[in-house]
This record gives C-alpha cells, structure tokens and sequence, in this order.
C-alpha cells in the first residue's frame, strides 16, 4: 500500500473518531425528544412571554416567576417588552422580612423564598426598574444568596441578643449595608427613552402598572369558601391572605384566564417523583409509586399513562400531610393538548433556556395542578364573573 494511500486512510479514521461522538449526542437529544412522543403533546395557546431567565443557585424562584408574569402583563396591555430586575424585588423584601424578623422576635422566617405578593407589595412601595439598571450581583459569580442570606441572618440573631438593653436605630441600616454591598444600591433615578425617571414614576406613570390590580387565589377545605386567610405556608412570612374557593373553580379561572389573553403566576410543589423538568412533563400516574415495580419506575414519561383524578378531599389530605407543599413559582403561559385529548399547562420555569430540550418549559398537567397548587395570582379581569361574584370582587 502506497504511503498516501495509509495516511489517508489513517486521517479518516481520526476524522470518523473525532465526528462521531458529535453524531453521538446529537442522537441522544434526538432520543429524549422522541421519548416523550408517548404523549406528543402540543401548543394549543402560547401567550407572549419574555425569554427564559435563570434563578442559578439564588432561592429567589418566587421573584423571577411573579417578574415573568408582570412582563407578559406589560407585553398584554401593549407596553412593550420588558426585562425587569428580579433582585431589586429580592433586595427590598429582604430588608423588610428583616424588620419583621426582629419585631416578631426571632420567631418569623428569614430565608430567601417568598411568594408572588412580596414582589406587588415592593412595588406599590418602590416600583421596579429594568435589569439593565440594576443587575443586583457586585460579587461577580452567578446568583448565589447562601453567603448573604448567613451573614443576614447571624447580624439579625445577634441583634435579638441586645434586645433586654433595647435595640438601637443603626441595625436595620447595617442590613441594608449588607445588601448594597452585595447587590448594589437601590437606584434612585435612572434614564429611560431619553428622561430621567425614579423606579416609582418608571412603574406608575411610564408604564401605568398597578399592582392593585392583582390577586391570589387558594383551594383549600381546612378554611371556608369564598373567603380570605392567611395561608399557613412558610413563605407568607407577611401573613398576606388568599382568596379561597373550590379546586374545580380554581382549574375554571386558570383556563378562563389563558382564553382570555393572561398568564397565570403558579406556586406549587415540585418536588414529587412524577415532576421532571429535564423530561419537560409532569403528571399524577393513576398508579401509585410505591404499587409499580421496577420496569415501570423506569419507564415514568416514556410511556403514557392513566392520570389520577384528583378530588378536592384528595387534594386536602395530601396537604394536610405534608405530601404536596410549597416550594416553587413558575410562570404559566399557555395549553396545550396530548394525543389522548388531555390538557396541560405550557410552563415557563427559571431553571435557564438550556435546562432542557424544551427552551426551559414544561407540561404540567391539569390533574398535577389539581394536586400540587399552593396558589395562583392572576389579574382581577382574568376571573369569569360568576365565580368573581362569589369571591366579592367588583
């Protein structure tokens, strides 16, 4: 064999070894894809949204969910489009979950979760701002609150310490220290479209944003129907209280609100086997997990199944027993449909474009927001009148 000829040879073995693993993953994500053809499920309704953001390793879902919904609010009443500072909400309501701390004497939640209402009540107090104006990271990584939240949490517990000699009025001041350190000041004033604005006026009278205009609603029988109370979850660390009506009037404003042009904000629980952010799906199999056997444990989304129906007693019990909890916020923006006519609801999530084959969403099924929502906030006008009637609301 000629010389040329084996070098040859040899340079297309390398070039084949070099391809194919490429080839290789590119089949993999082909195969993922394809798994989830058992349900072949697909957009009914997909309302405007901003790009997906990520929440990175920041226990801050509550305000890049209710920021994503706010935005879409902005893009529906023919704003514009919007990217909107998450931390500059994560920041103030630090500083107020701080002073609530320490007036309820240690015996309140600090940490770095919270609900949609903690970003409406920063705003009617302080507005918003865009991202660009305030990025809310001067330490230089990814978002990352472990080390604040310790800090924060150590000065307020070494406060409470003082409290028999009467607390001085430079502590809260020293958090809010903390939090300009690591995130920045609070803008004052900022240029928009060529004029100077306070985050109040940009929100207010630029944008004509009213967080009034909002509301939560709940689904649970330990406290009567079509009235309000103060969810007894860890993250309404401000006691702010929820609309409360039957599940299947909660499913009917959920699916009203999309027909009628609005997104939903969604907190709920997503820590149950049957939620797969990476599979892009998540279901309540009509089985249970503990009855299926190993083969199906490891088919769960590769091959469809029957869902449970979920019952408002169900659903209380789940509750009840700390089974379905409150751990996550997500922004819902459309239906879709699986080839057995089931519904699901589109999901953007916080967990970055590139989290999974789907730009970031997820399918969540009708019977899995029937079990594992905590709570939803929607716009007062996305509420079917007969059931805003019955909740009081004009």
């Amino acid at each position: 064999m000629k010389a040329f000829q084996l070098k040859s040879i040899i340079a297309t073995i390398l070039l084949v070894g070099m391809v194919l693993p490429g080839w290789g993953q590119k089949d993999k994500k082909k195969e993922d894809k394809e798994k989830n053809k058992a349900y072949q499920i697909e957009n009914q309704i997909e309302l405007p949204a901003t790009s997906v953001k990520n929440q990175q390793r920041a226990g801050t879902c509550w305000s890049y969910a209710t920021t994503s919904f706010i935005e879409s609010e902005l893009m529906r009443m023919d704003k514009g489009e919007y990217d909107l500072s998450e931390i500059y909400f994560a920041r103030y309501a630090y500083l107020t979950k701080a002073e609530l701390y320490v007036r309820k004497q240690g015996k309140g939640n600090f940490s770095q979760g919270g609900q949609a209402h903690d970003v409406m009540n920063v705003i009617r107090q302080h507005g918003f701002v865009p991202e660009s104006v305030y990025p809310g990271n001067t330490y230089g990584k990814e978002h990352n609150h472990t080390e604040i939240e310790n800090i924060m949490q150590g000065m307020l517990d070494g406060v409470l310490k003082s409290k028999r000699s009467g607390l001085t009025s430079k502590w809260l001041p020293s958090i809010d220290a903390v939090l300009s350190i690591y995130f920045g000041p609070a803008p004052e004033q900022f240029e928009m479209d060529g004029k100077s604005m306070s985050p109040k006026s940009f929100t207010d009278r630029h944008l004509n944003f009213n967080p009034d205009d909002y509301i939560e609603i709940t689904s649970y029988s330990h406290h009567p129907f079509y009235t309000k109370f103060n969810l007894e979850v860890p993250d309404n660390w401000s006691s702010d209280l929820y609309y409360n009506i039957p599940l299947d009037e909660l499913i009917d404003i959920m699916d009203y609100a999309i027909k009628q042009g609005f997104t939903v904000c969604w907190d709920g629980d997503v820590s149950e086997r049957e939620f797969n952010h990476k599979k892009g799906l998540a279901i309540v199999p009509e089985k249970e997990w503990a009855d299926k056997d190993d083969d199906e444990k490891e088919a769960l989304f590769d091959k469809y199944e029957p869902e449970r129906t979920i019952s408002q007693e169900y659903r209380q019990e789940k509750f009840d027993n700390l089974v379905s909890t409150d751990d996550h916020l997500m922004h819902i923006v459309g239906i879709s449909m699986d080839k057995n006519k089931n519904k699901y609801y589109l999901t953007k999530n916080s967990w970055a474009a590139d989290s999974n084959d789907f730009g970031g969403k997820l399918n969540m099924s009708e019977s899995y927001c029937r079990l594992h929502t905590v709570a939803i906030m929607v716009h007062k006008k996305a509420i079917p009148k007969e059931i805003a009637g019955k909740m009081g609301l004009k």
